[in-house]
Formats: C-alpha cells, structure tokens, sequence
C-alpha cells in the first residue's frame, strides 16, 4: 500500500499492485486495474516514486520494468 492524500486532505492508503495508470491533468489522476478513478494532492511524479519504491520493497520492480520494455518492443 502506498500513502496518498485525498483533496479534502485526508489520507488514504492505496494497493500500488492495482494502479493502472497515473496522469496529471493538472489535478493527479490514479486510475486502478479495476476502472476506478481517484483525485489525489500529490504529483503524478511523487506517486510513481511511491509505486517504484513500494515494488523494490517486496521485490517486484525488476520483473515490471522488463516487462514493460518487452511491451514496447513489440
């Protein structure tokens, strides 16, 4: 889970496994695997970071970073 804040300023904790995408609109936009869409205050870039970090810590990041290569190879 990574911490993100809500608009209102309250936080909430999101499953990094299910985001989908992440895009700054200006407002940032977390969109998850399951279609859901949340406003969050943080930049779109401190939340990679986050997604980044919070893979390296269970030991995912280098399986989706090749991953995502071999896509954009094809």
């Amino acid at each position: 889970m990574i911490p993100v804040t809500r608009l209102n300023g309250s936080p909430m904790w999101v499953n990094a496994l299910l985001i989908e995408m992440v895009e700054e609109t200006p407002d940032t936009y977390i969109t998850l695997i399951t279609g859901k869409r949340m406003i969050v205050l943080e930049k779109a870039a401190q939340v990679t970071s986050l997604v980044q970090e919070y893979n390296k810590s269970i030991g995912t990041l280098t399986g989706t970073i090749k991953v995502q290569h071999m896509e954009e190879l094809e």
